[in-house]
């Protein structure tokens, strides 16, 4: 029975380390953005929620993750072989340090005071609030491009 016991144990060991990469965990800030070098080239990349992050692909060893929203996704990489080069849980949290919540009647608005207090769009606020606060960010953008 020993005998076939450490074979068996081998080869479930090498199974589950051969192959895929280890999964990692990556915290990102909502609307920051960093880098990560890959241990092998990139072919295909995959998010689980584009709503929560995105990826920019700078070269197929060097990308660009943005938390987008608050919540949890994943992302994978994959080489033209279709093994996986990078595997990992992606956070996007909020930089919650410089912010201030404002509650009214049961209304959050929320502020975000570094140095100077200004509205903050953030999930969760008052749905007025919020749709104003979009409203002005949109016209403000559409200046900028030029439309």
């Amino acid at each position: 029975m020993k005998i076939l016991v450490k074979p068996a144990l081998a080869a479930l060991a090498s199974l589950v380390l051969s192959g895929a990469a280890l999964a990692q965990h990556l915290s990102i800030e909502a609307s920051k953005t960093v880098p990560l070098r890959l241990s092998g080239p990139a072919s295909s990349i995959v998010v689980g929620n584009k709503n929560i992050a995105d990826v920019a692909v700078h070269d197929e060893r060097l990308i660009f993750v943005t938390g987008k929203s608050y919540g949890t996704t994943n992302l994978m990489v994959f080489n033209k072989a279709g093994e996986e080069v990078y595997s990992a849980e992606v956070v996007v949290t909020a930089n919650s340090s410089n912010l201030v919540t404002i509650n009214r009647a049961g209304q959050n608005q929320t502020y975000d005071c570094a140095p100077v207090c200004r509205s903050a769009l953030t999930l969760g606020d008052d749905p007025a609030y919020f749709s104003g606060l979009m409203q002005q960010q949109l016209q403000a953008q559409a200046l900028t491009e030029g439309n």
